[in-house]
């Protein structure tokens, strides 16, 4: 592992900790625009702007054991990038922790829910502006245009949501009318509103564990223009924000996908590292009440 800097607050052994923060800086499945393999170090920096203290929980991230396993290498296919973040992320299952992962294209989401030991049954809410639901695409099965696909093969149709999409391919349509995932569209959102919505999706996931990849691009670019595949029409900061504080009694693990830093001045790392700051502190307020 690479260590380029670590998360704010992250100053807990490995052994000790309850959370462990791990780096994807991985993009070679990229689409449109490059550039999210620099995601992990740019959350990494802006989450040192934040104050530790949490206003609505009272809890203090100084106060909890967070370790930074720092950045998995750069490897040349993503097939190697798979097995390099299953064999990384089961050691963090297997001793009990919860995983925090910092993209890095949406490719590198898949092995995070592989890791998750066979054992146990696993729901997964997966907030993205796309389907991802392609069998390949340009040639690659492991593509991020593939990874909801790619994650309904290990936990089963039933077991995942995906929350906010708004953009779709007639073969992906097609395909899931015979395999039926789950989704709720961001225009749903819009009607519905996001208490219904997010209400909708975990009632639909049955499972005591929930799993949370989140492809930043689910929030509409007017927030999040630092992506590599921006679409309009999509939920705002605060609509996933209120997600994550629903599902944090129930969280496995966590990521945040598709942070490519150089399409805006900041603005959308700081927002990354501020909703991995949330699913902390949420889960650990959900734990530990007293």
């Amino acid at each position: 592992m690479q260590i380029p800097g670590r998360f704010a607050d992250a100053n807990a052994d490995f052994d000790e900790s309850e959370y462990v923060i791990a780096g994807v800086p991985f993009d070679r499945t990229t689409s449109f625009r490059p550039g999210a393999r620099f995601g992990p170090g740019s959350i990494r920096q802006h989450s040192w702007n934040f104050e530790s203290y949490d206003l609505e929980t009272g809890v203090d991230l100084g106060d909890l054991r967070i370790h930074d396993l720092g950045d998995t290498e750069e490897f040349g296919s993503s097939q190697d990038m798979v097995e390099s973040v299953r064999q990384e992320l089961r050691r963090v299952y297997r001793a009990g922790k919860i995983p925090i992962t910092l993209g890095g294209d949406h490719a590198c989401a898949p092995p995070c829910v592989e890791a998750y030991p066979e054992d146990r049954s696993l729901g997964v809410l997966y907030l993205d502006a796309h389907m991802d639901f392609r069998s390949s695409y340009l040639g690659d099965p492991r593509s991020h245009g593939c990874s909801a696909r790619r994650m309904l093969e290990r936990v089963g149709a039933e077991n995942i949501v995906v929350l906010g999409v708004r953009s779709v391919s007639r073969e992906e349509i097609e395909d899931n009318r015979r395999i039926g995932m789950q989704y709720i569209s961001a225009h749903e959102v819009a009607r519905s509103g996001i208490q219904a919505t997010v209400g909708r999706a975990l009632a639909a996931l049955t499972t005591e564990k929930v799993y949370v990849s989140l492809d930043i691009d689910v929030i509409d670019p007017a927030y999040a223009a630092g992506t590599g595949t921006p679409e309009t029409f999509g939920l705002t900061p605060r609509d996933v924000k209120f997600a994550l504080d629903e599902v944090a009694p129930r969280l496995a693990g966590f990521d945040i996908m598709e942070v490519a830093p150089h399409y805006d001045q900041g603005n959308t790392s700081a927002l990354a590292a501020r909703l991995a700051r949330e699913a902390i502190v949420r889960h650990h307020a959900a734990h530990h009440r007293s």
